[in-house]
C-alpha cells in the first residue's frame, strides 16, 4: 500500500515538473530558447535537450532497459558537453518529442518495475542502486533544471511560474517597486557590513 502511494506520489511530481520545463518554451523564438543566457551557455533548449538524455540514461540502461533510440554515450569525452545545447540542424520538435518519448520510456520503467527493483549505475561511486534512488535522483534533478529554466525564461520576457495559468499577474509598476525596494535592502545591508568590518 505504501509503496504504491509513494511510487504515484513521485511519479507524479515528476510529470508535473516535466511539463513545467516544456512550457518554458512556448511563445519564444528560436533564438531565446536557445541563445547562452549565462556565463557557461545555459539556455532553455539546451535544458530540454540534457533532462531528456539524462533520464533516458537513470530511467532505462541503469534497469537494463535502453532507450530504443540512439544517443551519445555517457562515457565519451568527444560528447561532453554535447547534451547542454542544441545545434542549428536540430529542431525545437526535435529536441521536445524526444523529451517526450523519453517520458513513456520512464514512464514504462517506473510502472512495471517495484521500487525495490536493483539497478546499476556506472558512473556513480556506488554504483548499485534500487529504483526508489533513481526516481529521487530524477525528481530533484528535474527540479533542479526547472529551476534554471525559471531564472532563464524571467530574464527573457518576465514570465514565471510552472504554467501560463500562474503567471505573475503584477503589473510592472508594482514590481518595478518591489526591485527598488530589494535594491535598497541589499545595499544597506552592503553597507552596514563595510562600517562594521572597518570598525
Amino acid at each position: 500500500m505504501i509503496e504504491s502511494f509513494v511510487k504515484d506520489y513521485l511519479h507524479n511530481d515528476l510529470r508535473v515538473i516535466r511539463e513545467a520545463v516544456l512550457w518554458k518554451l512556448d511563445g519564444l523564438c528560436e533564438y531565446d530558447i536557445r541563445r547562452p543566457l549565462t556565463s557557461t551557455g545555459t539556455n532553455l533548449l539546451g535544458l530540454v535537450k540534457h533532462l531528456s538524455l539524462w533520464e533516458s540514461r537513470y530511467l532505462g540502461e541503469v534497469f537494463g532497459r535502453p532507450f530504443p533510440e540512439p544517443l551519445p554515450r555517457w562515457d565519451d569525452p568527444a560528447e561532453r558537453g554535447a547534451d547542454l545545447w542544441a545545434t542549428e540542424h536540430e529542431t525545437r520538435e526535435e529536441v521536445t518529442d524526444r523529451y517526450r518519448r523519453v517520458w513513456k520510456h520512464s514512464d514504462a520503467t517506473i510502472t512495471d518495475l517495484a521500487l525495490d527493483a536493483p539497478g546499476h549505475v556506472p558512473w556513480w561511486p556506488r554504483p548499485n542502486v534500487k529504483l526508489f534512488n533513481i526516481l529521487i535522483h530524477t525528481l530533484t534533478e528535474t527540479n533542479r533544471h526547472a529551476g534554471h529554466a525559471d531564472i532563464l525564461r524571467e530574464q527573457l520576457d518576465g514570465s514565471t511560474g510552472t504554467t501560463a495559468e500562474y503567471a505573475d499577474p503584477r503589473d510592472e509598476a508594482l514590481r518595478g517597486a518591489q526591485l527598488r525596494k530589494i535594491e535598497r535592502a541589499a545595499r544597506a545591508a552592503a553597507d552596514m557590513d563595510q562600517s562594521s568590518g572597518s570598525s
